[in-house]
């Protein structure tokens, strides 16, 4: 997000996926803490994947210096058609009258939606299968062998402005600006409020003014209407907040999580 013109430093990525962020996420946290290696972080590397896992080299409070919350992302419940339902009431009436017999999808276990959805089933008591994806769901959602879909904004977007998926709810606080016409949550009676995040974090011990200059470009580029606009696009919201804000909302997140993560039993393949 911070362009090397911005910087005046030329950036390199390092791209470095698998193991739902843990690969990318370990790597960073066992750089050097002299502001040359920082990590674009998600919900699912720095909250999730060592919740799950403990043999996971990295704690994700102890071994990172934030630097900035970028965004979040609120997620949207989808149903298939065949389904037959419009509302979140008319979901879970269903799953109680067929316990066991409507499945979710996810993008594998312990990925963010499913562990959202995990809470979500525990929060209305309601049995549902889970059907872990390591690839696309949504084929599988229109042919109707997996039934609702708990996820992240821009790839379900087509589907439900064709009308070949039901957007029953967005977990956000407030309604969004790519789909006004479907409520949060909240406005049907249910208190669920969830997101996947990025933010820009790097190891432990990183020096005062890498971390302030870091934050201050991107806040600058936050508040700039293109970047706005575009992220209002993809149902994200702009956060920019401070190292110290973005060090109590990951607190507060794995605190959150760790029980729900606990509970359900949810554990690494």
């Amino acid at each position: 997000m911070c362009s090397s013109d911005l910087l005046r430093q030329q950036v390199i990525p390092d791209n470095r996926g698998g193991a739902g962020g843990l690969i990318a996420t370990e790597a960073a946290a066992r750089s050097a803490p002299d502001g040359y290696t920082l990590m674009f972080g998600t919900s699912a590397g720095m909250v999730i994947v060592p919740l799950i896992n403990s043999k996971v080299g990295y704690d994700p409070v102890k071994d990172f210096d934030p630097v900035s919350l970028i965004v979040t992302n609120p997620q949207v419940l989808v149903a298939n058609l065949a389904l037959k339902v419009n509302t979140v009431k008319e979901l879970i009436d269903a799953a109680k009258k067929a316990p066991g017999k409507i499945f979710y999808a996810s993008a594998g276990i312990g990925a963010p939606n499913h562990v959202a959805t995990e809470w979500f089933k525990s929060l209305v008591g309601v049995n549902m299968v889970h059907v872990p994806f390591k690839g696309q769901s949504v084929p599988d959602l229109l042919d109707d062998r997996v039934q609702i879909l708990f996820n992240t904004i821009p790839g379900l977007l087509p589907f439900i402005k064709a009308g070949k998926l039901k957007a029953l709810a967005v977990s956000a606080s407030r309604r969004l600006e790519i789909l006004p016409d479907t409520p949060t949550f909240n406005e049907q009676g249910f208190n669920v409020e969830t997101a996947s995040f990025y933010g820009l974090a790097g190891p432990a011990k990183l020096p005062q003014p890498i971390v302030n200059k870091m934050h201050d470009e991107i806040v600058k580029i936050l508040r700039t209407p293109d970047e706005i606009r575009r992220l209002a696009e993809n149902g994200a919201f702009p956060v920019g907040d401070t190292p110290a804000q973005f060090a109590a909302f990951m607190k507060k997140e794995v605190d959150f999580w760790a029980p729900v993560i606990k509970e359900n039993n949810i554990r690494p393949d």
